[in-house]
């Protein structure tokens, strides 16, 4: 590229592309997640939490990509810590999906229990500690897919594009 390239221009170039397209994934999620929160009034469970973690950790660990256009080896590492931190937030999503649709229990901070033994003042203080939203509730659905169904199959398909993207970094480089 010519020395008198734009830095827009030397941004996008072709080397840096997949890690810009993971990472704009990245805060596509995270800011359809904020706006089904504040927007739409859909408050995340302690699970919804997780998954934002982790989209948030894929830009972490890919912001450093940018960096290494004339260092394919290194952009091959932070394109497989992308896909290591999307594959994260697959699973994340596959567990909640799986306590959604009650085929395991989820953790007993984000799930209704019905425990009733104990004092009324430990009643009281087991209602007031609860969380607001539980995580085995299905707030919203398209198709027959909750939010975390369709994240799984997100992330899932993020973690593959970045693994894939890793691959053929590691190839050209050798």
């Amino acid at each position: 590229m010519p020395a008198t390239a734009s830095p827009l221009s030397r941004l996008l170039s072709a080397p840096r592309l997949p890690v810009l397209g993971l990472m704009a994934a990245a805060v596509a999620a995270l800011a359809s997640a904020l706006i089904a929160e504040h927007v739409f009034g859909l408050a995340p469970c302690q699970l919804c939490w997780w998954q934002r973690y982790a989209f948030a950790a894929a830009i972490g660990v890919l912001l450093p990509g940018l960096l290494f256009d004339r260092k394919p080896a290194a952009r091959g590492v932070v394109l497989g810590l992308g896909a290591a931190a999307y594959l994260a937030g697959a699973c994340i999503a596959l567990f909640h999906a799986g306590v959604e649709q009650h085929w395991w229990q989820g953790f007993t901070a984000c799930t209704a229990s019905g425990n009733a033994a104990g004092s009324l003042d430990d009643l009281r203080a087991a209602i007031l500690a609860a969380p607001v939203v539980r995580c085995d509730e299905i707030a919203w659905s398209l198709f027959g897919l909750s939010m975390a169904g369709w994240n799984v199959l997100y992330s899932g398909g993020l973690a593959v594009l970045a693994g894939a993207a890793a691959i053929l970094t590691f190839r050209r480089s050798a």
